[in-house]
């Protein structure tokens, strides 16, 4: 069984460094206009969120832990699509 502080350690990492991308693409796509780092910044913004959201269900909320799974498996899917979206939008409109 793998140890809670561990478990709370790499969530927080997973937080702040999700939290960091987040912020320095959305900087990058207010400096550029470019939809495709919009899309990037919104992607790695719901990844993010959907990591906080998880650790605050399985932490704070009396719900089973496969639910915490759920939604951060969710949000991750939902993220990776906006990402993906991002690699392949057109530049020139």
């Amino acid at each position: 069984m793998t140890h809670p502080l561990v478990v709370a350690a790499l969530k927080t990492l997973t937080l702040a460094l999700g939290a960091v991308i987040t912020y320095y693409s959305y900087k990058a796509y207010r400096r550029t206009d470019a939809e495709s780092l919009g899309a990037l910044a919104l992607g790695f913004g719901i990844v993010t969120l959907g990591a906080f959201l998880a650790g605050a269900l399985d932490t704070l909320a009396p719900v089973p832990r496969q639910l915490a799974f759920v939604v951060e498996s969710a949000f991750t899917a939902a993220g990776f699509a906006a990402i993906f979206y991002a690699l392949f939008v057109d530049r020139d409109g």
